[in-house]
């Protein structure tokens, strides 16, 4: 069979200008995700930081931002190893994907006694960990793909003080946590303020107290930007525990859509070929 050169050359062209249509959306996509995210960091940083829009919170995490992650990977080892564990990670992949030199790997993160190869564990055992805190701490392998990155961001940002609480702390993401406010000395200490606010229902007027915001009674080391950069640092470092090949996956992605955009018109053109003398 043979192939008309104005037709192959048409061809051609409209496949050029798919291309270029596929790469320009790809492009326009990913801005539109980074303004997005920048916006949300600045309505956050305008509400004060201290929980009064913590139902609107969002993480705005990045797995391929390689600092971040690092910077992660330090806080958990400073204030989450103690309790919890990654039990499906080891210290080496996580060194390895995050280029993390062997050497600092050993001198900042590693506890003593584990090697690379091992997973990391936490050092408390169940049992005592039962008794102080009426539960085991969980695993945090899995979190931020059971939970969602924002709920994480969000109840790390909204601890407050509470007398009633063994703890000496409440949260509003999660009420009645068994989890102490350990990252108090970087965030300071706050309180909830709550207002009445009446509903209307079948049976009259109802009065609840609501939450409404938070006011600060003792400063933390951190300010309420850099508090709120540190928990987002933590939260994308679960984020990339819990799926550690995301970013590779999602690079591949858009190769994998162009070639199937590809793959989709060349079928196109066949079929117009064999059919072409067919009434």
């Amino acid at each position: 069979m043979l192939i008309n050169p104005m037709r192959t050359n048409k061809a051609r062209v409209a496949l050029r200008r798919l291309l270029v249509v596929a790469v320009a959306e790809c492009v326009l996509v990913t801005g539109a995700a980074a303004l997005l995210g920048t916006a949300h960091a600045a309505e956050e940083g305008a509400g004060g930081g201290l929980g009064s829009n913590w139902k609107t919170s969002h993480a705005n995490t990045d797995v391929q931002d390689k600092a971040s992650l690092q910077r992660g990977a330090r806080n958990f080892v400073s204030y989450c190893l103690g309790c919890h564990s990654l039990k499906y990670q080891r210290w080496s992949r996580m060194a390895q994907d995050l280029e993390i030199p062997e050497s600092l790997l050993e001198k900042d993160l590693l506890p003593a006694g584990d090697k690379p190869a091992h997973y990391i564990l936490t050092s408390m055992p169940a049992a005592d960990a039962e008794t102080w805190f009426g539960k085991t701490p969980p695993d945090l392998s899995l979190i931020a793909r059971s939970r969602g990155k924002d709920y994480l961001y969000r109840f790390l940002t909204t601890f407050y003080i509470d007398p009633a609480r063994p703890t000496g702390a409440n949260n509003l993401q999660l009420p009645a946590t068994a989890m102490p406010a350990v990252l108090s000395e970087l965030e300071g200490v706050k309180r909830a303020i709550y207002k009445n606010e009446e509903t209307h229902g079948a049976n009259g007027n109802t009065t609840e107290q609501v939450f409404d915001h938070f006011e600060q009674i003792a400063p933390g080391r951190l300010s309420t930007a850099e508090y709120a950069a540190f928990v987002r640092d933590t939260v994308n470092f679960l984020d990339y525990v819990g799926e550690p090949t995301q970013a590779a996956r999602r690079s591949l992605g858009i190769w994998v859509v162009l070639f199937l955009l590809v793959f989709t018109w060349l079928a196109w053109l066949m079929k117009k070929e064999y059919w072409k003398d067919v009434d």
